[in-house]
């Protein structure tokens, strides 16, 4: 049975038209159904380059592209965010934090729901700082948790804070993990993700430009938070979980580990071996897109 996006915005009906401004699109003058009507996966990721990149794999991937040929930026309008299309692949950058995503989300859920997309997988390709894991592993998120480790996410709305589930698909983190051990290229692990707020203090650094805090109690808290299961930190997958979760999307989070936290803070790998760990997320993601197409 198809299933449609949910839109939990009532006033939307009232509107005659709809600008999704930080797209640099809208339904007055461009035709969702016909651009995006077949799109069946959107992948998002911080950076525009990546994201870039990230298509023209997956359309080497599918057999839908030809080496060296460019994809224009569907966003071009703006410089907000960066948006390409291939077949049923949409791949959108989504800047970083909580904040950034929230806005691209608001707006892609939107054009989702005027292009009529039925059964649409999310899934976020990131980078991330590990907690007990070698560089280079990938993690596939079961619940995002906050920097207490609680698996919600707040919102302020009118003055009052509003807690949201932060839990993801759990077969489609399933089917991932089969896809990993099918590449069998990495190592990939099924855990927690703690979201924060920022990349420094947020995350129990000792070289930001603030610092309370001596190393052996960012060490215990780190520790604590690979006890309640965590084994990554990023900055999105809060809200990504939490939105997707009352659009009724099937969404999961797929993040490289960049370093260990409980070994350093700052990332001292190549930038050659930083490039190679970066594609390991995309070629799990496009390997489960082939298998879901049946081109695997």
């Amino acid at each position: 049975r198809d299933n449609f996006i949910r839109l939990c915005n009532p006033h939307l009906e009232k509107m005659k038209e709809d600008i999704l401004y930080h797209f640099a699109l809208g339904t007055g003058t461009h035709d969702f159904p016909a651009l995006f009507g077949d799109v069946k996966f959107v992948c998002v990721g911080g950076s525009p380059s990546r994201m870039k990149a990230f298509i023209a794999y997956i359309a080497e991937e599918l057999g839908l592209g030809s080496p060296g040929c460019d994809y224009p930026n569907i966003c071009a309008g703006t410089d907000r965010y960066a948006m390409y299309k291939v077949g049923p692949v949409l791949s959108v950058s989504h800047g970083m934090g909580i904040p950034s995503i929230s806005i691209m989300l608001h707006e892609l859920i939107k054009l989702l729901y005027h292009a009529k997309c039925s059964n649409i997988t999310i899934i976020r390709i990131g980078t991330s700082g590990g907690i007990g894991l070698e560089p280079g592993s990938v993690v596939i998120t079961r619940q995002s948790v906050d920097a207490t480790f609680k698996p919600q996410f707040e919102q302020v709305v009118l003055g009052k804070t509003v807690i949201r589930s932060t839990n993801l698909d759990e077969q489609l983190a399933q089917e991932l993990m089969q896809c990993s051990k099918e590449i069998g290229q990495f190592n990939t692990v099924i855990g927690n993700t703690m979201c924060t707020l920022d990349f420094y203090e947020g995350q129990g650094r000792l070289d930001g430009a603030i610092c309370s805090y001596n190393e052996e109690e960012k060490l215990k808290y780190l520790k604590e938070a690979y006890d309640s299961g965590v084994r990554n930190i990023e900055m999105e997958s809060s809200v990504f979980a939490a939105m997707c979760n009352l659009s009724g999307v099937k969404a999961a989070v797929v993040c490289v580990t960049l370093l260990n936290r409980l070994e350093g803070d700052q990332i001292s790998s190549s930038h050659d071996v930083l490039v190679e760990y970066q594609q390991r997320p995309q070629k799990l993601v496009g390997y489960f897109i082939k298998k879901s197409l049946g081109k695997v």
